[in-house]
């Protein structure tokens, strides 16, 4: 069903890791560690800049697959894991994309079901890579129904 758009990818989005949305990320998932918001905190680590969470990527613009027709509605989410290069750092900008890497069915006791694995990519302005968010989407079967229509 989906098959032809493994490989298939968005085009690059410019993001900003902006302070405060770093923050009201930290504060929404219970994390307030200062170093995602304290400057001073921030000239002790490593890197000498205030970081983002790990999570953080999924607030951000991947862009859109165009070959890739998914309903707003009706997904399941499967799984999910980031791989890191290195700390996002508050204040950079960075370029993400999302990229098709698998699709397969199985048949379960609710009928047939589809699995999308995607990629998100975070890169810098160098094209340098910092991070991959790993998703698998499932698509059940009355989803893949109204798909085909």
């Amino acid at each position: 069903m989906l098959k032809d758009t493994i490989g298939k990818r968005s085009e690059k989005v410019k993001n900003t890791i902006e302070r405060g949305a770093v923050k009201k990320f930290a504060e929404a998932i219970g994390d307030l560690s200062p170093v995602f918001y304290d400057e001073e905190v921030a000239g002790t680590l490593k890197y000498k800049r205030n970081l983002a969470p790990s999570t953080f990527p999924v607030t951000l613009d991947f862009g859109v697959v165009p070959e890739l027709p998914l309903p707003s509605k009706g997904l399941i989410h499967g799984e999910q894991s980031f791989h890191y290069k290195r700390p996002l750092f508050v204040g950079e900008e960075i370029y993400c994309f999302t990229e098709v890497k698998d699709y397969y069915e199985k048949t379960g006791n609710f009928g047939e079901m589809g699995f999308l694995v995607i990629s998100k990519i975070g890169v810098d302005a160098d094209d340098e890579l910092i991070f991959t968010e790993e998703r698998v989407i499932i698509i059940n079967e009355a989803v893949r129904k109204g798909m085909l229509v």
